[in-house]
């Protein structure tokens, strides 16, 4: 699986690909207790695909209009530097209330959000476009509290998402999240984390990529000089 490649590079110069981006669409959580909006990133001539991979982004528009990530998947897939992929970019913001952002609240290893992506989300994606059923093609990718998201999605989800992409996570909120990767056993998962340098959480992700070798997980690492933004 080369699904975590989409997760390296955010900002080379890119030509464009006849892929699509969906406009927003809304989905209605009965786990969540409310509406929720994402966009669907589809690769050129999808339709004559199945079993595609899918990438599950938080914090979508910032993905998308910061770090221009379906610009950089065309440059990719186009260059044959990863298989074409479904990513599905999820916005934590209120639909009804852009500035009413949700992220602090889900992405706090919260059950419940996780179960809004195993019975509702994921459900949604597969029904509607030809991606693959099986947990050894999904990946959960997010940045900063996304990053802390993607952790908890790990220990708590590994029977969903087979990999977990970090982008300078900041797990300071949930001080049991290292222990809980010591104690558990080894799960079934494929992970990517990357932060930057001593002005952003370079030293407490220093930490957890130990935790993450001593205990056996594949692992891509990547340090940029870059502070703690897009």
């Amino acid at each position: 699986m080369k699904t975590l490649a989409a997760s390296i590079v955010l900002f080379a110069g890119i030509a464009q690909a006849s892929s699509t981006l969906t406009d927003e669409l809304r989905i209605s959580s009965n786990v969540l207790g409310y509406d929720l909006q994402y966009r669907v990133y589809l690769p050129d001539d999808y339709q004559s695909k199945e079993n595609l991979p899918v990438l599950y982004v938080t914090d979508g528009p910032g993905y998308i209009y910061k770090g221009e990530m379906p610009r950089v998947l065309n440059k990719l897939i186009d260059k044959g530097r990863m298989e074409p992929v479904i990513v599905v970019f999820v916005d934590a913001r209120d639909p009804d209330n852009l500035r009413n952002n949700r992220r602090n609240a889900e992405f706090m290893c919260n059950l419940k959000y996780l179960q809004f992506f195993s019975d509702e989300l994921i459900p949604t994606i597969e029904k509607n476009y030809p991606a693959v059923s099986d947990r050894a093609g999904r990946t959960i990718l997010g940045l900063s509290f996304g990053g802390l998201n993607s952790a908890c999605f790990g220990l708590m989800g590994s029977d969903t998402f087979s990999g977990i992409g970090m982008h300078s996570p900041a797990t300071h909120p949930v001080p049991a999240l290292f222990p809980a990767y010591e104690k558990a056993p080894l799960l079934p998962l494929r992970v990517f984390l990357s932060t930057g340098d001593h002005n952003d959480n370079e030293r407490s992700n220093r930490h957890f990529r130990t935790i993450l070798r001593d205990k056996g997980y594949p692992m891509k690492y990547m340090e940029v000089s870059e502070q703690h933004n897009w």
